[in-house]
């Protein structure tokens, strides 16, 4: 199943069912990657020059991180 599968889906889930997932993936150890630094400082420089970005548009860089990084 594709990450944008799993975001199609969570919101079908009970508020329930969430907050397990949330439990799950706070207690998972997910190392850094240079992706994902790379992908924070993109948003820090973002932020201080100029406009933002839209919600979808920060969605899709962060599935596209999470993606390299596996």
């Amino acid at each position: 199943m594709s990450i944008n599968e799993i975001l199609e889906e969570l919101p079908k889930l009970s508020r329930e069912e969430r907050q397990q997932i949330r439990i799950w993936l706070d207690s998972e150890d997910f190392p850094e990657s240079d992706a994902l630094l790379e992908a924070v400082e993109d948003g820090f420089r973002s932020m201080e020059q100029g406009p933002m970005v839209s919600l979808e548009e920060a969605r899709e860089t962060v599935r596209r991180c999470a993606t390299r990084s596996k």
